[in-house]
C-alpha cells in the first residue's frame, strides 16, 4: 500500500471508532470512554498486520462487532471493550494474563469465552454442530455476554461473506440456521434473529432469496399506500385522544415468507399477510397499560378484529422480556393485516432484548433479572450426559413454541410452552416435585398427567414419596427440563440393571459353548431385533429375554457361523491372515465414513435402498441419518445443496435383516399369469410378498408387487426368473 493510501486507511479507521463512541446506547462515563479507548488501541495494535478475505484491514471487523454490540443490542462498556479483543488472544501474541492485567478479570474471562468458542470443531456433522450449540451454551456459566458478543461476530461475518468461497458461504449460513439464530431468538434479540436468518437463506438458497427479495422491492410502493391508507382512518381518533404516537408499517422477513410458502404451500402473491403494522406510544409507566388497551379500542372501532388472534403480552409478557397488544383486523381493501400495539419503552425492548428491559430497572432488579433469565438456560443445561442433537432439537423446540400462562394452588403465575402438561409444570416448580408426582389437578378436577394444559388454568401436584419416574412419563412431558430429568433417572435405573443384566448374560452364554464378545453381542441386538447392547443387556437384566430364547440364540448363531462360513469357503478361500471373528463381527451391517462407523439410520422411502445398493448417508435435522442409493432422484439435489451433510456409507456382507423391494411388471395378459407369478415368487424363490397389485387394458398388463429380500442377489435373482416367464415383457425394480 502507499503512504497516502495507509493514511487514508487510519482516517477511516478513526472515524469508526468516533462512530463506535456516539451510536452507543447507553450512557458512557469517562471511565468507560477510557476503557474502550484501552481496548480500541491494543485492538489496532495485535492486528496492524492482518487483513480479511476482502483485503480490508481486520480492524474494521473487531469495530464493526463492537458497533453492533454497542447499538443494535445496547450493552455496556465492559462488552464494547471485549467485542474490541475478540479476536486478539485467539489471532495475536496477547495472550489471556495480558488482557486480564491490562483490563481486569471481567473483560479476561468474556474474551477467554469467546476463545474457546472459536477452538470449537469447525467440522459440519450435525451431532459435532449440536454439541458446539451444547458447548457455546455451557460458556453461560462464565457470563452471558459472551454469547451476546459471539452472536454480533456472527452477524458481522455474515455481512461480509461475499469474498468467500462458495462451499464455505453455504457452511457457515447452515451452522448460523442451525445455531446462533435460535441462540438471538432466545436472548431476544429478534431483529438480528431475523437479519441472520436472511442473511442465511441468501447462501443457502440464493435464487429463491432473489426471487422473494425482487419481489418485496416491487411491491413497496403498494405496502406504502395500504399503510398511508390505514394510518388515515385512524389518526383522527387517536389525536382527539391527545396520543403521542406514529404508525410504521414493516415487511415479514425472507426467510418468514419463505416459510409461509412451504408451509402453506402458497406462492408469494397468495401469502395475506406480508407485512405488519406498528403503532408506538409514548407514555409514562403508569398509562402505559391503560393507553395500550385504548389504542386497540380505537382501532377495533375502525376495523373488523379477528378474535382468534389476540396476543396480549402486556400483561404476560413473554419469558423474553417482550411486551406488546398483537391483534389482526380485516384492513382497507379487505385484507387481514397485524397490528402491534406497544409503548416505545416495549419497542426499545423488542429492538434490543435484555440489554433495553434492564435499562428500565435499578440497582439489584438489574442483576435479578439477567438471573432469572440465566437460570432458565441453566436448567436447560443441567443433564449434560443427553444426547447432544436430541439436546439442541428440544431446546429448540421450546425456544420457538409459544407460551401459555397458568396457576399454582396459591395464585403464582407460571409461563410454559404451549402444549406444555401437569408433568412439564410440575418440574418448573421444582426437580423434586417432579419426580414425586403422583397426580394432578387442574381447576380442582383429577386429571390424567398428558392432559395439555390452557392459559388460565390452575394446576395441583399431588405428590407421593415412594413415586419415580417410568418409561410412560418421556410420553406425557413436553419441556426439556422435565424431558431431560426423566430420562437421566431411567437412563441411570438402566444402566444399573443392563450391568447385573451383562454378568447374567456372560454366565448363560457361557453354559452354551459361547464367549461374550462384541460379535456375538452383535449377533444377539440382531437377533433379538433391538437397538443397542445396553437394550440387550437391560432385558436379560428384567428377564424379558430367557433361558429358552437364549437357547434358540445359541442354536441360530452355531447354523448361521458354520453356513457362513462354508459359502465363503466355496466363493473364495480365506486368506489365513483374516480372523473368522472379524468377519462375522461385520456380517450384515451398514457402516458409515471413512471409520466404518456403526451409527444409527433410516432407509429412505423415495428409493428403498437395500444392501448391496450403491448407498450415501444424509444427515437430516430432525430424522437422524437417511439412506439414499446413489442413483436415487433426489441424489444431485441432497449433494450439491447440502454438501456438508452428506455422509459416505456402504454395506458390509448383509444376508440377515430383510428389506423391502417393488418390482413393476409389464407384458401380455394370458390365463393363469397371476398364478404364474406368484407360484415362482412363493414356492420357487421362497420370497415373501407384502403387496400384490395387477391391471389390464387392452390386452396387456400392469403390475406391481412388493417383496421381502434379504439383499440385492436375491432380488437380481427373482427378477431374472420372473423374466422367463412367458407373456412377461418387462421387470423392473422401482
Amino acid at each position: 500500500m502507499t503512504q497516502a493510501a495507509i493514511e487514508e486507511e487510519n482516517k477511516l479507521i478513526a472515524h469508526e471508532y468516533k462512530e463506535l463512541l456516539r451510536i452507543s446506547y447507553q450512557t458512557l462515563t469517562d471511565e468507560d470512554k477510557k476503557l474502550i479507548r484501552s481496548a480500541f488501541e491494543i485492538a489496532v495494535d495485535a492486528h496492524k498486520n492482518q487483513r480479511r478475505k476482502s483485503g480490508e484491514a481486520y480492524i474494521f471487523h473487531p469495530i464493526a462487532v463492537a458497533k453492533i454490540v454497542a447499538s443494535e443490542i445496547g450493552l455496556d462498556a465492559v462488552s464494547i471493550a471485549s467485542a474490541l479483543l475478540h479476536d486478539v488472544v485467539e489471532d495475536t501474541e496477547y495472550t489471556l494474563d495480558d488482557i486480564d492485567r491490562m483490563f481486569g478479570e471481567t473483560v479476561a474471562r468474556i474474551v477467554d469465552g469467546l476463545t474457546k468458542i472459536s477452538h470449537l470443531k469447525k467440522d459440519m456433522n450435525i451431532s459435532q454442530q449440536a454439541e458446539n450449540f451444547r458447548k457455546m451454551l455451557l460458556t453461560l456459566n462464565d457470563d452471558v455476554r459472551v454469547i451476546i458478543i459471539k452472536i454480533a461476530d456472527r452477524y458481522h461475518n455474515m455481512l461480509t461473506m461475499d469474498s468467500m468461497p462458495e462451499h464455505k458461504q453455504v457452511k457457515i449460513a447452515s451452522e448460523t440456521l442451525y445455531i446462533y439464530a435460535p441462540l438471538a431468538h432466545r436472548i431476544g434479540l429478534y431483529n438480528i434473529k431475523t437479519e441472520l436468518e436472511d442473511l442465511s437463506l441468501k447462501y443457502t438458497e440464493p435464487e429463491v432469496y432473489k426471487s422473494i427479495k425482487d419481489k418485496i422491492e416491487d411491491s413497496k410502493e403498494a405496502q406504502q399506500a395500504y399503510i398511508d391508507a390505514f394510518a388515515d382512518t385512524i389518526d383522527n381518533s387517536l389525536n382527539k385522544e391527545g396520543l403521542n404516537y406514529s404508525i410504521k408499517g414493516r415487511m415479514k422477513s425472507i426467510f418468514s415468507m419463505r416459510r409461509k410458502m412451504i408451509n402453506q404451500n402458497v406462492t408469494f402473491e397468495e401469502i395475506y399477510d406480508k407485512f405488519a403494522i406498528r403503532i408506538i406510544y409514548k407514555s409514562d409507566a403508569q398509562n402505559e397499560k391503560f393507553l395500550a388497551w385504548k389504542i386497540y379500542s380505537i382501532v377495533t372501532d375502525h376495523f373488523t378484529p379477528n378474535p382468534v388472534r389476540l396476543r396480549d403480552w402486556i400483561s404476560s409478557p413473554k419469558s423474553t422480556g417482550y411486551e406488546a397488544l398483537h391483534i389482526t383486523v380485516m384492513g382497507p381493501k379487505g385484507k387481514w393485516v397485524e397490528v402491534q400495539i406497544r409503548s416505545e419503552r416495549m419497542h426499545e425492548i423488542a429492538e434490543k432484548g435484555y440489554a433495553a428491559h434492564f435499562k428500565y430497572k435499578h440497582g439489584d432488579q438489574k442483576e435479578q433479572g439477567i438471573e432469572v433469565w440465566l437460570n432458565k438456560l441453566q436448567e436447560a443445561l443441567e443433564n449434560a450426559n443427553t444426547n447432544a442433537v436430541d439436546f439442541v432439537e428440544e431446546f429448540k423446540l421450546n425456544l420457538y413454541s409459544k407460551e401459555i400462562f397458568v396457576f399454582t394452588p396459591k395464585g403464582e403465575l407460571k409461563s410454559l410452552p404451549k402444549g406444555a402438561t401437569p408433568l412439564d409444570f410440575a418440574f418448573n416448580i421444582h426437580t423434586e416435585v417432579g419426580m414425586r408426582t403422583r397426580g394432578s389437578k387442574v381447576n380442582g378436577k383429577l386429571v390424567p398427567l398428558n392432559t395439555t394444559l390452557s392459559s388460565g388454568d390452575q394446576v395441583e401436584i399431588i405428590t407421593s414419596e415412594q413415586a419415580t419416574p417410568n418409561q410412560n412419563w418421556l410420553d406425557y412431558a413436553t419441556t426439556a427440563r422435565a424431558r431431560a430429568k426423566i430420562k437421566s433417572v431411567l437412563r441411570e435405573e438402566k444402566k444399573s440393571v443392563a450391568e447385573d443384566g451383562k454378568e447374567i448374560l456372560r454366565r448363560k452364554l457361557k453354559s452354551q459353548k459361547i464367549s461374550l464378545n462384541e460379535d456375538s453381542i452383535n449377533k444377539m441386538v440382531t437377533f433379538f431385533k433391538l437397538k443397542t447392547s445396553l437394550d440387550l443387556f437391560y432385558r436379560v437384566g428384567i428377564g424379558s429375554i430367557d433361558n429358552a430364547m437364549l437357547k434358540d440364540f445359541a442354536s441360530s448363531y452355531s447354523n448361521a457361523f458354520i453356513s457362513f462360513f462354508k459359502n465363503r469357503m466355496r466363493k473364495s478361500p480365506i486368506p489365513e491372515d483374516i480372523n473368522k471373528d472379524e468377519i462375522t463381527s461385520k456380517y450384515d451391517m451398514l457402516v458409515f465414513g471413512k471409520e466404518e462407523e456403526k451409527l444409527e439410520y433410516k432407509l429412505s422411502q423415495c428409493c428403498n435402498p437395500i444392501p448391496g445398493d450403491e448407498v450415501f448417508g444424509f444427515v437430516s435435522v430432525s430424522e437422524g441419518i437417511k439412506v439414499h442409493k446413489k442413483n436415487c432422484p433426489n441424489a444431485i439435489s441432497l449433494q450439491s445443496n447440502y454438501a456438508y451433510r452428506i455422509i459416505s456409507a456402504k454395506w458390509i456382507d448383509s444376508s440377515q435383516q430383510e428389506y423391502q423391494a417393488d418390482i413393476e411388471l409389464t407384458g401380455i395378459d394370458n390365463l393363469g399369469l397371476v398364478s404364474d407369478i406368484t407360484e415362482v415368487i412363493s414356492d420357487i424363490m421362497h420370497v415373501n410378498m407384502r403387496n400384490l397389485n395387477f391391471s389390464t387394458d387392452g390386452g396387456t398388463f400392469k403390475g406391481k408387487i412388493t417383496v421381502v429380500v434379504k439383499n440385492k442377489a436375491i432380488l437380481k435373482k427373482l427378477t431374472d426368473t420372473l423374466r422367463e416367464i412367458n407373456g412377461i415383457d418387462k421387470v423392473t425394480r422401482i
